[in-house]
């Protein structure tokens, strides 16, 4: 068992999703879970076999108290979670599409807990105590400066205890509002910029970094679902040549044929060798998607490959560049046949589905 701690630092939200593919306009009974992407890796990483430690602000009432019992039933170490007497718990409304319908996504985020909290009153220093990762994301900067600065506070802090720093660039252009002077865009693109010297592996979906970064995959739609998986190593390449710090660039690969089926893959590049990783691969060792058909539930697919990938590396055998990957993309494919946002397949299962088990057999 891997007894190094993951921290994790974000806001963790109020998900109410319309039942039965029902658009929202039609629901008038919501299922409620409580997710965001940070606490999603940190759920990943427990669920896994590993420690998990959430960094978050949430407000003083009964909400906040069913959100933090969603993170304890995971084993989520939830102690330097700060309860805050002002903002609130942040709500997103989802509408889950179905065939050539797409999911659409709400927010109801203005003013949350971790919207207002400002770095000084997180107490990082301890938290990372016996941390070996910090993982973030690009949506808690977005929400405001002062959570950009709670974020850069929270690099600085782990830099400096020697933990390695993830960041999934997770682009939300309905987030990025905070700036009016900037287009969400260029803003994204200002904040980030500012955070990436201090971060050693660079997490991004196909198109995020041309959404942040300006950096474009030649030959690829991918609204058009056609993605040129041969030109994301160079991707990788002009991350690296401009954030020299960077050590991996992992890239999730998917190719929307519909809401409910969609091909994933991922690419993870090591800069040390110079060299790209693709997963999963066919018999004779080439790129060859996992077909999803009859998605379940997409909403953190992202997030259930972030918190594969950090596992992985984070546990001496499967650290390999290719055995990592291979399990993150595996562990993500899993994901979209769980409701929710946090994975809840286990460790074992990711590796059945490494070693060609694909079936659906029932398992008796």
């Amino acid at each position: 068992m891997n007894n190094n701690i993951v921290c994790t630092f974000g806001e963790i939200m109020g998900r109410l999703a319309s039942p039965d593919n029902l658009r929202l306009r039609q629901t008038r009974n919501f299922d409620v879970t409580y997710a965001g992407a940070e606490a999603s890796v940190a759920a990943s990483v427990c669920n896994f076999g590993g420690r998990g430690r959430y960094i978050t602000a949430l407000p003083k009432h009964s909400l906040a108290e069913a959100t933090m019992d969603s993170l304890r039933a995971v084993g989520i170490d939830t102690q330097y979670v700060l309860r805050t007497e002002e903002g609130r718990l942040g709500l997103y409304f989802l509408e889950t599409g179905a065939n050539q319908r797409p999911s659409n996504v709400i927010y109801d985020r203005e003013d949350s807990a971790i919207a207002i909290t400002p770095p000084e009153q997180y107490n990082f220093q301890e938290a990372f105590e016996g941390g070996c990762w910090l993982h973030i994301s690009g949506i808690t900067p977005a929400l405001s400066q002062t959570a950009a600065e709670a974020t850069a506070e929270a690099l600085r802090q782990a830099k400096a205890k020697g933990l390695t720093v993830s960041c999934d660039l997770n682009f939300r252009k309905k987030l990025w509002q905070w700036d009016s002077s900037l287009s969400p865009r260029e803003l994204a693109e200002k904040t980030m910029r500012g955070l990436l010297p201090n971060i050693d592996v660079v997490i991004a979906n196909e198109e995020d970094c041309a959404d942040v970064l300006g950096i474009h995959a030649a030959g690829t739609d991918v609204d058009a679902g056609n993605l040129n998986t041969d030109r994301y190593p160079d991707v990788a390449r002009q991350v690296i040549a401009q954030f020299p710090n960077v050590k991996k660039v992992a890239i999730t690969l998917r190719e929307s044929l519909s809401a409910s089926h969609n091909n994933w893959g991922a690419m993870l590049f090591d800069a040390e060798k110079d060299q790209a990783f693709f997963a999963p691969l066919d018999g004779e060792g080439a790129y060859q998607s996992y077909q999803i058909k009859n998605i379940v539930d997409r909403v953190g697919g992202g997030d259930s490959f972030a918190g594969g990938l950090i596992f992985a590396l984070t546990t001496p055998e499967l650290q390999d560049p290719q055995d990592a990957v291979k399990y993150a993309v595996a562990a993500s494919c899993l994901k979209h046949s769980i409701k929710g946002d946090f994975n809840y397949s286990t460790r074992s299962e990711v590796e059945a589905l490494m070693g060609g088990s694909a079936s659906g057999r029932v398992v008796r």
